[in-house]
């Protein structure tokens, strides 16, 4: 198993900058890959940024140029600093942790990012 204890988030107002952390724990094997997922009222969750523990990054285009994920891997954290937020990035954030081996997949408890005036 895998645990992920997610911290940052809250309310910023538009321009204004955040950065999200997850530190994960317990039975963690390379390859994986860690990232951040995000999911707005009625809408589907969405990839937003991953990176894997060789550092391979991938974004979705809303974000690129915006958000930085980076990792410390000997922490098996990975940070998401959001700059330049804008309201339609309001949602839910939530962590992934994915075992690129075995397929196994796991989600922290989400955190919530407001952006408005």
């Amino acid at each position: 198993q895998v645990q992920l204890v997610e911290s940052g988030g809250g309310l910023v107002e538009p321009g204004g900058s955040l950065r999200l952390s997850c530190a994960a724990s317990g039975s963690i094997f390379r390859p994986y890959a860690m990232g951040w997922y995000r999911q707005a009222p009625g809408i589907q969750r969405e990839l937003v940024a991953s990176i894997t523990s060789s550092g391979t990054t991938n974004y979705a285009d809303s974000v690129k140029g915006r958000f930085t994920i980076s990792s410390d891997n000997a922490k098996n954290t990975v940070y998401l600093q959001m700059n330049s937020l804008k309201p339609e990035d309001t949602a839910v954030y939530y962590c992934n942790f994915r075992n690129i081996l075995y397929g196994s997949s796991h989600w922290g408890q989400g955190t919530q990012v407001t952006v408005s005036s």
